[in-house]
């Protein structure tokens, strides 16, 4: 496996969560891997590294604090609910030393199901109580705009879609690890990854509030 970084170009604002303070102001769209590893019971056990489950979960928090706007899309939700499923079949092949695809570990292993459905819903029960929805009506003119993102956009798929909405409903800012959105210009990007923080330096594009 290759062990070479993505070579950003960073053309958004990035802050560093870890020296920033939130203001009452802001206005963050929160990314699917923050809400994973603020909810995930079992995200420690599932490879994240410290960084992770403690920065973000601290900065969220301390914007809630100080009173600034949390945003969730329901496009999140879905995303969580694919990553989960997907982290506890790897977890159970693991312990069992035995390989199941995903439609196997849904429908052949009813305890480890319930495990699944069980996680699945105190998440996405805890981001709902956290977070205002920011979502938009898909319809075909969006999904075209989304889609014509990627051209320009070097994101992934669910990522056009949350673009597009952020677009849509005046967001600029959002709580990621997704060094992705640092290549996207006019949004600043809150995040703790050090390989962006070290790329927007580099590049003169980390702000300092």
């Amino acid at each position: 496996m290759s062990s070479a970084k993505p070579q950003l170009t960073v053309n958004a604002e990035v802050i560093d969560i870890t020296k920033d303070q939130p203001l009452p102001t802001d206005k963050f769209l929160v990314d699917t891997n923050v809400w994973y590893w603020m909810t995930y019971s079992r995200a420690s056990l599932a490879g994240a590294m410290n960084y992770q489950v403690s920065h973000y979960p601290q900065y969220t928090s301390n914007a809630l604090s100080a009173g600034s706007e949390i945003f969730q899309s329901g496009l999140s939700l879905a995303e969580l609910s694919h990553v989960v499923e997907k982290v506890e079949r790897e977890m159970f092949e693991k312990a069992n030393t035995t390989k199941v695809s995903t439609k196997v570990f849904r429908h052949n292993y009813p305890a480890e199901r319930l495990k699944v459905s069980t996680e699945i819903e105190s998440m996405c029960k805890q981001v709902l109580s956290i977070a205002s929805p920011v979502d938009t009506l898909i319809n075909e003119d969006f999904s075209k705009t989304a889609i014509s993102r990627v051209s320009k956009d070097l994101v992934d798929g669910y990522d056009l879609f949350m673009l597009e909405t952020m677009d849509n409903k005046g967001l600029t800012q959002i709580i990621t690890d997704d060094g992705d959105f640092a290549t996207v210009t006019g949004i600043q990007v809150f995040t703790a990854n050090k390989n962006v923080i070290i790329a927007a330096t580099q590049q003169g594009k980390l702000v300092t509030r």
